[in-house]
């Protein structure tokens, strides 16, 4: 492998294959961002090494992957498209039984157990539903970190960092993970360039119940989706309305909500002030939302 480089990986592949938008396939070059991901690893105290099995989502022509197996990780890949994995196989062989590739699509199947990191160039489209699925694995088969390459304006929705940047997805992240923000990535990194900037951005689990209790995740998850659908309306409109989906939740209906949200508006909690009511969806803190979800949760007909 000391002769490979993420230029050459990507020029030997795109031999073979026009990147396929449909995939997101935008191959990184930049072997200073490929380093960072690992790096940043290693910064909260879970370094990539011989006892890692790591997870890469998409390696494409295996410019991540080249740097996840110089760490001497055990690296398993998923690649859906099939001249991708055998360009992977020709390149990189048997590596020792280190690498080993599975073809086809991350979104459907199942995940290798005992995964301690996981660490992808994602595609743009695919990104959500993958965060989907490393929350559902994690919950299961708890992860060491997650560094991820993602779209930048998507990252920021991840860290809810920026005033008003609070989103259903970053709250559903929050109930698991602390998320960072780290390097800005130009389009001029990948071949071919996307349009848009990427961002390396790291999970870093965490357990939300030293601080606020077991919250109740599927009614947290649906309530926040609810309030966030029409995010002006002041939060006392909106838990006035029954959430479409409440009956997915054993033992719920219209009737119970309506009974649960009249008495929450009449009984508040006692950290929120007298007018909470009135205030729009971002303006809570993900501290709040989960004080919500589970007073909500709480009642009982």
């Amino acid at each position: 492998m000391d002769d490979l480089t993420p230029r050459l990986l990507v020029d030997l592949l795109r031999d073979h294959i026009i990147p396929d938008k449909s995939l997101g396939q935008h191959f990184l070059l930049d072997k200073k961002v490929i380093s960072r991901s690992i790096e940043m690893c290693t910064e909260e105290g879970h370094p990539i090494n011989s006892k890692s099995r790591v997870l890469e989502i998409g390696p494409g022509p295996g410019s991540l992957t080249l740097f996840l197996l110089r760490s001497k990780a055990n690296v398993i890949g998923i690649e859906i498209d099939q001249e991708a994995v055998s360009h992977l196989e020709r390149v990189f062989g048997d590596e020792n039984s280190k690498l080993e590739i599975i073809s086809g699509d991350a979104l459907s199947l199942n995940w290798p157990n005992n995964l301690t990191h996981i660490v992808a160039n994602l595609p743009y489209q695919i990104s959500s539903p993958i965060l989907d699925r490393i929350q559902h694995y994690h919950a299961t088969n708890p992860l060491k970190i997650i560094v991820l390459l993602v779209q930048d304006e998507f990252a920021e929705r991840m860290s809810m960092e920026h005033f008003g940047s609070l989103s259903p997805l970053g709250l559903s992240l929050w109930l698991d993970f602390d998320v960072k923000l780290d390097k800005k990535v130009p389009g001029g990194a990948f071949s071919p360039a996307p349009r848009v900037n990427s961002r390396l951005v790291s999970l870093i689990p965490v357990d939300r119940t030293k601080e606020n209790g077991m919250i109740h995740r599927k009614m947290f998850k649906i309530i926040t989706q609810h309030c966030f659908s029409s995010r002006r309306k002041k939060i006392k409109t909106l838990l006035s309305q029954v959430p479409r989906r409440i009956s997915r939740i054993n033992g719920w209906h219209k009737s119970r909500w309506k009974l649960a949200i009249e008495d929450l508006l009449t009984n508040p909690p006692d950290t929120f002030s007298d007018d909470w009511f009135d205030n729009r969806p971002d303006m809570f803190e993900p501290e709040e939302w989960a004080i919500i979800a589970n007073r909500i949760s709480s009642y009982d007909e």
